[in-house]
């Protein structure tokens, strides 16, 4: 695992997670903004990105990692803590494991409970068609396809696509069949997820798949203070992925608490 740092340390420390088969660069508009303010750390989780030569193994082995760089880098405690997809489930699984370990908490459409169908089904598909998917030559087509589909504000800048057309190649199929049986048909949220003191909100798309909204309502029984926003019109991981200002203008008001009235349900 590899950790990018943004900011002085000195400030309040913000950790962002990014999902499956992406790295830290997930996040890098949004921390450089973040940065003005807080020291932001960006993993990259291994079997991915840089790190994709060390084999990925499971929530709960990345979650001791991360524990360990808190502790050791932050003092073990975080204001804020935030991931996407399999980013989302990690924080999950970290604030299950100390109540007092962050402030803030940024769960952005995660799965809760196990879907072992659609684990193999995309088992299946990696296997068929992994070279369609992840070559390079596909991941230069995606982005054609990205600025030909997309709004404009929702397509990546060059400087993003250059690190997605670097990195992107480079993961294994080993880690997304590791991260699909783990993520997807085995992860359930911890009980101990009840002693967390954070102030969470579990985000998802409108057009999200209904597992996830399912998850974010189960994990709201189990912590009633966490906060549900539904993004209107939005696919899965959108507002972190494409749209990082519209993520900043909900994120904010809520690290700053000076918007009792944001969006939520």
């Amino acid at each position: 695992m590899t950790f990018y740092e943004f900011g002085e340390d000195t400030r309040p420390h913000i950790m962002l997670i990014h999902g499956g088969g992406n790295a830290w660069w997930n996040y890098l508009r949004q921390a450089r903004v973040l940065a003005q303010h807080y020291h932001v750390i960006l993993p990259t989780l291994d079997g991915h990105g840089g790190a994709y030569q060390t084999p990925y193994v499971s929530t709960e082995r990345t979650a001791d990692q991360l524990m360990d760089y808190i502790q050791r880098h932050c003092g073990g405690h975080l204001f804020a803590l935030c991931g996407v997809s399999l980013g989302g489930q990690i924080v999950m699984e970290l604030l299950a494991r100390k109540p007092d370990l962050t402030e803030k908490a940024i769960v952005d459409g995660s799965l809760c409970y196990p879907q072992p169908m659609m684990a193999r089904f995309c088992i299946a598909s990696v296997w068929l068609f992994g070279w369609m998917l992840f070559s390079e030559w596909a991941c230069r087509l995606q982005l054609k396809l990205m600025s030909k589909l997309l709004p404009k504000e929702m397509t990546y800048p060059r400087e993003i696509q250059e690190y997605y057309l670097r990195e992107m190649p480079r993961t294994p199929r080993k880690t997304l069949y590791t991260m699909y049986r783990t993520y997807m048909a085995q992860y359930r949220v911890k009980e101990s997820v009840r002693n967390s003191h954070a102030q969470v909100m579990y985000w998802y798309g409108e057009k999200e798949m209904k597992c996830v909204k399912n998850s974010a309502r189960m994990f709201q029984r189990l912590l009633p203070t966490c906060r549900i926003y539904e993004a209107k019109g939005y696919g899965h991981g959108y507002l972190s992925v494409y749209l990082p200002e519209e993520w900043l203008r909900i994120a904010l008001p809520f690290f700053e608490g000076k918007d009792p009235n944001a969006p939520g349900k």
